[in-house]
């Protein structure tokens, strides 16, 4: 029974922490999963948005019967003056489909979750609906997950994107399985050059995300990254969709 269970969205949000990690792959509700394993920790990443957090969360659970499950990954900044590679520890995380809140006891952060990819004017509406510090698509499905079995719940995000970057248009291609289809978007960028500045920054806020939650994760538990605590010179690309 692992102490710990971390939900995440993508891969490419933990590669860092996990890579070296032991692999074992379930079925679960008809549905396959990829965990990740190390004492006391097990990680799956269950796929973008609330749906796919919910049966990742269900999974792990099921599966593994761990005593507290933590959400961690990739968040878009609402408050101006927070950088890209600033780790939360995550307070309250409100549900904006229900308005319900819930409170992990320890942190500062306020976390929204919301339904799709919040672009910079999404992102204005809920910094003042909601007064909050940080918005992610999956953080509320896995805190009910675990409120439902009982579990202790924390949050731990990063910020991928800061208010004001203008996201491209990833939604369109996340599939209702909770995946990117990676092909079609490249497909979409290759007739559309004038989008190709913002996805290069964004796969390098990506990298940066990555190792800043990743070295956090592993100084919570005194692990080590690539041979030493907090170092890790592989970069990590990705969309950062969240």
């Amino acid at each position: 029974m692992p102490e710990i269970a971390i939900v995440a969205a993508l891969e490419r949000e933990i590669w860092p922490l996990v890579k070296h990690w032991r692999v074992a792959e379930q079925e679960y509700g008809g549905r396959k999963f990829r965990f990740f394993e190390k004492d006391p920790r097990i990680a799956v990443c269950g796929g973008i948005g609330p749906e796919a957090a919910r049966r990742a969360t269900e999974a792990v659970i099921a599966l593994y019967q761990p005593r507290a499950v933590q959400s961690v990954g990739f968040a878009g900044a609402l408050e101006s003056g927070l950088q890209v590679g600033e780790v939360l520890e995550v307070r309250y995380v409100i549900d904006v489909a229900d308005g319900s809140k819930i409170d992990t006891g320890r942190g500062a952060a306020v976390l929204v979750s919301f339904a799709s990819v919040a672009g910079s004017e999404q992102k204005s509406r809920l910094a003042k609906s909601y007064d909050a510090t940080a918005v992610d698509m999956e953080a509320a499905a896995v805190a009910k997950g675990a409120e439902a079995h009982g579990l202790p719940f924390a949050a731990i995000k990063v910020i991928s994107d800061e208010i004001g970057f203008p996201m491209p248009p990833v939604d369109q291609f996340t599939t209702q399985n909770g995946g990117f289809r990676t092909a079609s978007f490249v497909s979409f960028l290759a007739v559309r050059p004038w989008l190709w500045t913002r996805v290069i920054r964004l796969a390098r806020n990506s990298a940066k995300a990555s190792r800043a939650l990743c070295e956090r994760l592993a100084r919570d538990t005194g692990t080590r990254l690539n041979g030493a605590v907090g170092q890790e010179s592989a970069a990590v690309g990705g969309d950062g969709a969240q």
